[in-house]
């Protein structure tokens, strides 16, 4: 039945309006969305009044009314919309705290909070599921896009033993989400998260973003308290990341990275949790997108130590860093060819922890990293030219880890290395003289720790070349080389 004058007035709810406003409905539905936005709400008979007010309002409502609303003139708010507010609204109230209350836990009050919030869902869920068999609505699944969302996560939070729920809000939940599966007409969660078919797409996007906010609140969770819970969040933590939207597979990857530093190596260890990991972060490896690579470069650092702990372990007397080889591979096979500055940027941030991972071993990807340290510094990057004083910061790296294969190169690195100095001298670009002076003293250490793994070899050449360059900038370079002593420390091990 519709809403008469009496009870419009009784609850408070305005007269309808004329032509061209909001319904009469709407703004009762917006008045009662206020009520439960306000911090009060949630606290004894506050909360109570605003929920029966909304129960009798759903009760009243025509099923046409609340799946299709008006839209009048400007206004882009129909009732599926303010529905989909209310029961988000809804879904917050009922959340568990994030804190523990002081002078008791106040689980028992969240449980009757969900059981009250549970019924009122119970009741929306019925008004689509009506409107679905009649011929009059065909909105029906407007209005239910609005609400599944909220009302799965809610049903999801409760339906399970929890601290904060009770038997009687665990039965009301889960009927919330078995008249949303019957709504729906999906057998299954999996169904109704990743859809039946092919032409259905599920509603995981919808769900996944109701939860970020908790899955930013993870990151707040540290040692040891986070290892108790390991069970619950590293399952969706992996299932975020493997989302088709770069943001989710980013916040996923944090996620995970979250837990890679904050939970012990033995647990991470335990049932090849590590290895999962490994092979998800080493997926995504392969996608284009610079901010996803970054993250996944720095989760997949701070997770070697426990990979190679884990080979310890077995007992296995080469050194373990299959792992960081592997990745270091496909590092270096996507930087050669590699022409979008944003991800060579990437690539040459991260490089340096790579070779001093790796240290001495890194002469098994010296073949691999001659090219791309000479095809990078070919490469103006830009007025902070961070690229480049990475891979000179990894050059310094490779000569003082891999000194004894560095002579039979000497005469590459040499050119790579003048070419950049004249370059920088000659450069006319926005770049900062603060800059050019940090890239030609990191382009002339190079020069001298190249001088030294080559027993002297660079200091014969450069002698013919300072007699016919005319550059004063090249020429002061020279000189400091030529002046530099002949011990500087390389890496033995």
């Amino acid at each position: 039945m519709k809403l008469d004058s009496a009870e419009e007035e009784s609850r408070g709810v305005p007269s309808p309006l004329a032509e061209g406003s909001p319904s009469t409905l709407e703004l009762a539905f917006s008045k009662i969305l206020h009520g439960l936005s306000r911090p009060e709400s949630g606290q004894g008979n506050a909360r109570t009044a605003v929920l029966q007010d909304l129960g009798a309002l759903i009760e009243a409502a025509e099923c046409d009314e609340l799946c299709e609303g008006t839209r009048s003139g400007d206004s882009l708010r129909g009732m599926p919309e303010i529905l989909g507010q209310v029961a988000k609204a809804l879904e917050k109230l009922a959340a568990p705290p994030k804190e523990k209350a002081e002078g008791g836990d106040g689980h028992s009050e969240v449980a009757g909070k969900a059981t009250e919030v549970g019924l009122l869902f119970l009741k929306l869920l019925g008004k689509v599921e009506a409107a679905k068999s009649s011929p009059a609505c065909p909105a029906w699944k407007t209005g239910l896009r609005h609400l599944a969302g909220p009302a799965y996560v809610f049903a999801t939070t409760h339906r399970l033993k929890q601290p904060w729920t009770s038997p009687r809000s665990q039965r009301v939940a889960d009927e919330v989400l078995s008249l949303l599966l019957r709504v729906t007409e999906c057998s299954s969660v999996a169904g109704f998260l990743c859809g039946e078919n092919e032409d259905d797409r599920g509603r995981f996007a919808v769900v996944l973003g109701l939860l970020k906010p908790h899955l930013n609140n993870l990151q707040q969770v540290t040692q040891p308290w986070l290892s108790q819970h390991l069970e619950k969040i590293l399952p969706p933590s992996l299932l975020i990341s493997d989302d088709y939207q770069t943001e989710n597979k980013i916040l996923g990857v944090q996620c995970l990275h979250h837990i890679v530093i904050n939970v012990p190596a033995a647990d991470l260890l335990q049932y090849n949790r590590a290895q999962v990991l490994y092979h998800a972060l080493f997926n995504h490896l392969y996608m284009p997108e610079h901010h996803l690579i970054q993250a996944v470069l720095l989760c997949l650092l701070d997770l070697f130590p426990v990979l190679e702990k884990g080979l310890h372990w077995k007992g296995d007397a080469v050194r373990a860093t299959t792992h960081c080889h592997d990745v270091l591979q496909l590092i270096l096979t996507h930087m050669e060819p590699e022409h979008r500055l944003l991800l060579r940027r990437t690539y040459a941030r991260n490089l340096p922890a790579f070779v001093r991972k790796l240290g001495i071993l890194t002469v098994r990807h010296l073949k691999r990293l001659e090219p791309v340290i000479i095809g990078y510094l070919e490469v103006y990057d830009g007025p902070e030219e961070e690229t480049r004083l990475k891979i000179l910061e990894t050059l310094k790296l490779v000569m003082q880890y891999a000194w004894p294969r560095i002579p039979c190169r000497v005469v590459v690195l040499l050119k790579a290395l003048l070419k950049l100095i004249c370059d920088v001298a000659r450069d006319t670009s926005l770049t900062t003289e603060a800059t050019k002076c940090t890239l030609l003293q990191e382009a002339t250490d190079c020069l001298i720790l190249l001088d030294h793994c080559s027993q002297g070899q660079v200091k014969v050449l450069l002698s013919k070349i300072v007699l016919s360059c005319e550059d004063r900038t090249v020429v002061n370079c020279i000189r400091r080389v030529q002046q530099s002593s002949a011990a500087v420390p390389c890496d033995d091990s």
